[in-house]
């Protein structure tokens, strides 16, 4: 039997209210609530809670880690309107699989990533679209290129490495109002000429659209809060 947390009932009616809310925030935003992209985040989530948000006709889906999309999607790519977005951080190592894997790559933030990501994409025969992750907080801990190191990246991804670039990604730091952080990459992506900013996950993609959003990472809103499993008794 399913627990409540992943009841099909529970997970189509956490859809619908996202979606709803959604819509609100880009209609109060003078923006057409087509251009805002729902983007599931299915990491760590069981088998019944995605096909629980398949049935709701969700089809965008966004991951952490290569191998356990790999584990996860390659019996369900039968859906042909399905799109698998990597969302975590990707090492050099596990771009061929990358490729092969996902539809759009969204944490391009070093210069080796962009060789490494060129050379899969040439062996492969696949060209995921690519989003470069901007880390516009500086904080040392979190992935994502430097504010002043972007143009330099865009221009060696581009010019060097022949990469085709759609857009920016962010994560704002945890401890600050994230305004300010959406603001500068849509200006940033304004100056480079990129059209896709994803930004926003559950606590605040209202705020994201109302500065441009096309595409918010929502994964506890939509399943709810993951359980830590509890410790074995040792009674």
């Amino acid at each position: 039997m399913s627990s409540p947390a992943f009841d099909r009932a529970s997970i189509a009616a956490r859809f619908a209210e996202v979606r709803a809310r959604i819509a609100v925030a880009a209609t109060r935003a003078g923006r057409d609530p087509g251009e805002v992209t729902l983007v599931a985040v299915s990491k760590t989530q069981p088998d019944e809670a995605i096909e629980a948000a398949l049935a709701t006709g969700q089809r965008v889906f966004g991951e952490n880690r290569v191998q356990e999309a790999q584990g996860r999607w390659t019996d369900r790519a039968t859906h042909p309107d399905l799109e698998l977005r990597l969302i975590g951080p990707l090492q050099t190592n596990k771009t061929r699989d990358a490729v092969a894997r996902f539809d759009v790559i969204e944490t391009l933030d070093r210069e080796k990533l962009a060789g490494a990501l060129a050379e899969a994409i040439h062996r492969v025969g696949r060209s995921p679209r690519l989003l470069v992750q901007v880390n516009t907080g500086d904080e040392d801990q979190k992935a994502g290129v430097a504010v002043g190191e972007l143009e330099r990246l865009l221009d060696m991804a581009r010019e060097t490495q022949g990469l085709t670039i759609d857009g920016l990604m962010c994560i704002p730091p945890v401890d600050e109002s994230p305004d300010r952080h959406f603001a500068l990459l849509a200006e940033l992506a304004k100056r480079h000429g990129l059209t896709t900013l994803s930004m926003g996950m559950s606590g605040d993609y209202e705020t994201a659209i109302a500065h441009g959003a096309t595409h918010v990472r929502v994964g506890s809103a939509l399943f709810g809060e993951r359980k830590a499993p509890l410790a074995p008794s040792k009674g």
